[in-house]
C-alpha cells in the first residue's frame, strides 16, 4: 500500500508588514525602508481665540519667524481619536471596592455610571498634535552628493542600518530636532519627543484604530514580533 503524502500549500499572501514604509523603530526614531529618519514630537495646543489682538499678533509673528528659520519640511498632523475611558473607570471600580462607607461606595458607583453613559452616548473625542521632524542623507550637503546618493539606494541599508551609520544620522536628525523644540517653546507651546514605546502605540493606533480602542499595546519589551 502506498502511502500518500500530503504537502501544505504554502501561504504566499504577503504579511502586511510588507506595505508599511517602517523598516523599524529604535532609540525613540523612525527608521523608513528608503534609509531615511524621523523624529516625532507630542505638542500642545493654545486656544488662540481666547488670546487678546496684540497676543494674537505676536503668536502669528513668532510662528512665522518659526517656519521661516527652517531650510527643511516639516509634517504637522492632528489625529482625533475616541476617548478611552476604560482605564479610568477601572480605577473607579477599584477604588469603589476598597471604600469602607457604604454611602460613599455608592456614590462612586453612580458617578462611574454616569461618566460611562456620558462617554458612550457624546462619542467624546481627544486630539492631539504632533510634529514629524525628517531627515534624508541627500539633504546633508557636508557630504559628496555620490556619497550621500550611495546611503539612499545600497539595499544593505534600506532595511536596517548599521549602528555606526545609524548613529551618524541621528546625530545630524538631533540638530534638527532641537531646533524644531526650540522654536515652538518659543511660543509658548510644550514639546514632549515620543519614545520607542510611544511610537509603535502612534503608528499601532494609527493603522489600527479599531484595535486599539478595544486593547491597548503592551510594553514593547513583552512583544513578539514574527
Amino acid at each position: 500500500m502506498k502511502s500518500k503524502k500530503v504537502t501544505k500549500k504554502k501561504n504566499t499572501k504577503p504579511a502586511s508588514q510588507t506595505h508599511l514604509p517602517i523598516a523599524e523603530i529604535r532609540d525613540g526614531v523612525v527608521i523608513l525602508k528608503d534609509g531615511t529618519l524621523r523624529s516625532v514630537f507630542l505638542v500642545s495646543s493654545i486656544n488662540f481665540a481666547l488670546k487678546s489682538d496684540d497676543e494674537q499678533t505676536a503668536l502669528v509673528g513668532n510662528y512665522v519667524g518659526f517656519l521661516n528659520s527652517l531650510d527643511f519640511t516639516i509634517q504637522i498632523v492632528v489625529q482625533s481619536r475616541r476617548l478611552q475611558i476604560q482605564p479610568y473607570l477601572d480605577e473607579l471600580a477599584k477604588m469603589e471596592r476598597q471604600q469602607t462607607n457604604e454611602l460613599m461606595r455608592v456614590q462612586m458607583a453612580d458617578y462611574r455610571a454616569f461618566v460611562q453613559e456620558l462617554v458612550e452616548i457624546g462619542q467624546i473625542m481627544t486630539k492631539r498634535f504632533y510634529v514629524v521632524v525628517p531627515y534624508n542623507p541627500l539633504s546633508n550637503k557636508k557630504k559628496s552628493f555620490w556619497s550621500r546618493l550611495g546611503e539612499v539606494v545600497k539595499p544593505a541599508v534600506s532595511v536596517r542600518l548599521k549602528e555606526e551609520r545609524f548613529r551618524e544620522r541621528k546625530a545630524d536628525l538631533d540638530i534638527r530636532v532641537r531646533h524644531v523644540s526650540g522654536g515652538l517653546e518659543g511660543m509658548g507651546l510644550s514639546v514632549a519627543p515620543l519614545d520607542t514605546q510611544a511610537l509603535i502605540e502612534l503608528y499601532y493606533s494609527a493603522y489600527n484604530p479599531d484595535a486599539a480602542f478595544a486593547e491597548t499595546l503592551g510594553e514593547v519589551r513583552q512583544l513578539q514580533v514574527e
